[in-house]
């Protein structure tokens, strides 16, 4: 009984975890800004910013992923009120990273960005991790689950794991040195989606199969 009554009220007194992730999320897009106002970031500023936003959108995705195994091992339900907001804030920076290589560093020309994209692989699937989140970011609503349907929602929001996938792959191939962090971030990636599987292989081992009854010849 203090268990049901602990789950259940937990959640209002962490009314103030959503304000707190997005604030701490936000702050490094802060501190960015004013090392770039006050000329603090260094001797090559473009490539901090490059690897800050998408080290940033790697992070951020990966703790968005990290919540469903959370809730399902735990019991919480407080994991799925920030699953959105994360993945919000991934895809923010994810797209900040995208548009400080294509503004700030290749100066906006189409051309060398098409090229860069068909040419130089590691490019190549960062873009296209980026173009997967798009559609996740925009069916992030309640009103988005209410018209596709929860089930094609669902379908449609497991293209984040390919997308997370990728971004480390994005990652591996940038290093050009030691890849032991982006290899780490992989076996996480591995770990969560691992959790997904072995609990969906659980319930259906628990879900008792309904019998049909068998009719009558006579009726």
């Amino acid at each position: 009984m203090k268990n049901t009554i602990l789950k259940n009220t937990a959640p209002h007194h962490l009314a103030w975890l959503g304000p707190a992730v997005l604030v701490g999320s936000l702050l490094p897009l802060v501190l960015m800004a004013h090392g770039a106002l006050t000329g603090n970031l260094g001797a090559n500023p473009i490539e901090r910013i490059l690897n800050q936003t998408g080290l940033l959108a790697l992070i951020l995705l990966l703790a968005s992923l990290a919540l469903t195994p959370l809730r399902l091992l735990s019991s919480w339900t407080w994991p799925a009120r920030l699953r959105r907001l994360l993945g919000l804030l991934a895809f923010t920076y994810a797209l900040l990273h995208f548009l400080t290589y294509a503004v700030l560093d290749r100066g906006l020309q189409l051309g060398a960005l098409a090229e860069d994209i068909a040419k130089r692989p590691f490019i190549t699937v960062g873009f296209v991790a980026l173009v997967l989140l798009i559609p996740l970011a925009v069916t992030s609503t309640k009103g988005s689950v209410r018209r596709l349907g929860y089930q094609k929602w669902q379908r449609l929001h497991q293209l984040v794991y390919l997308a997370a996938a990728l971004g480390i792959l994005h990652f591996i191939w940038r290093v050009k040195r030691d890849a032991t962090e982006p290899f780490i971030y992989a076996a996480l990636l591995v770990c969560l989606f691992a959790v997904r599987i072995i609990w969906a292989a659980r319930k259906r081992r628990e879900t008792p199969r309904l019998s049909v009854p068998v009719r009558n010849r006579d009726d």
